[in-house]
C-alpha cells in the first residue's frame, strides 16, 4: 500500500521523469533518479556486503519498512526509466541478472566445490559466481556490437561495470535468501507456486536495475 501511494505521488510530482509528460529528457530523469539511485547504490555497495558478512538479524518494523522501500522503490523507478529507452533495451538490461543466475547455476553444478556463503545459501559456490561473471562479460561484449556506444568510453570500464553488476546481482539473491532464512521461510510468498514467491523471481533485479539506471544517467548527464 505504501509503495503504491509513493508511486502515485512520484508520478504526480515528476511526470516527466516517468515518461508521463509531453517531453521527457535525461535531465528530468536524473533530477529524480539522483535522490533515489544514490541511496540504493550505497545500500547495495556498502550496507548489504556488511549485512551478509555479519548476518545481522532482521530489523524492527520501522527499519524494515525503510529497507523494503530501498529494495523496491529504486527498482520500480529504474524499470520505468530504462523502459523509456525501448522494450528491447530493458530486456537487454534484465538479461544481465538472468544470465548471472543461469551461468552461476550451470557452472556451480559442473565445477562447484567451494561454498560462497554456506550459512546463507548452501547451494552457491565461488565457481558458480565466476561462471555467472563470465556469462555476463561475454554477453556484454556481444551486446556492444549492437550498441557501439557501450564501448565509446573504454572497454575496461565496460568490463568493470559488467563484473560489478554481476556481484550486485549475486548480493540481491543472497540478501533475499538471508531474509528468508532468518524469517524461517522456504518461499517468499505463495503468489507463484513452485517458484519460491514473487521476491524470489525479482531478487537479483532489485539490486541490478537501480545500478544500471544510475550508470546510464551518469553517462548521459
Amino acid at each position: 500500500l505504501l509503495m503504491g501511494v509513493l508511486c502515485i505521488v512520484i508520478g504526480w510530482l515528476e511526470p516527466a521523469a516517468l515518461g508521463l509528460a509531453a517531453e521527457t529528457t535525461p535531465s528530468a530523469a536524473w533530477h529524480l533518479g539522483r535522490w533515489i539511485y544514490w541511496p540504493a547504490a550505497v545500500f547495495w555497495g556498502v550496507f548489504v556486503p556488511l549485512w551478509l558478512w555479519r548476518r545481522w538479524p532482521l530489523p524492527g518494523p520501522s527499519i524494515g519498512v525503510i529497507i523494503g522501500l530501498i529494495l523496491l522503490l529504486p527498482a520500480w523507478l529504474a524499470l520505468i526509466q530504462i523502459r523509456q529507452a525501448g522494450p528491447y533495451v530493458l530486456l537487454a538490461v534484465m538479461m544481465i541478472a538472468w544470465l548471472a543466475d543461469t551461468g552461476a547455476y550451470f557452472a556451480g553444478r559442473r565445477w562447484g566445490r567451494h561454498k560462497l556463503a554456506p550459512n546463507i545459501s548452501p547451494g552457491k559456490t565461488w565457481e558458480g559466481a565466476i561462471g555467472g561473471a563470465v556469462a555476463v562479460v561475454v554477453y556484454g561484449l556481444l551486446l556492444s556490437f549492437r550498441f557501439p556506444e557501450l564501448l565509446s568510453a573504454s572497454t575496461w570500464r565496460l568490463l568493470i561495470a559488467l563484473l560489478a553488476l554481476t556481484g550486485v546481482s549475486v548480493m540481491g539473491d543472497l540478501l533475499e535468501s538471508l531474509l528468508k532464512r532468518q524469517a524461517g521461510l522456504k518461499d517468499s510468498s505463495n503468489i507463484l507456486p513452485g517458484h519460491g514467491g514473487l521476491l524470489d523471481r525479482i531478487d537479483s533485479l532489485t539490486s541490478t536495475l537501480p545500478i544500471v539506471a544510475l550508470l546510464w544517467l551518469l553517462a548521459v548527464d
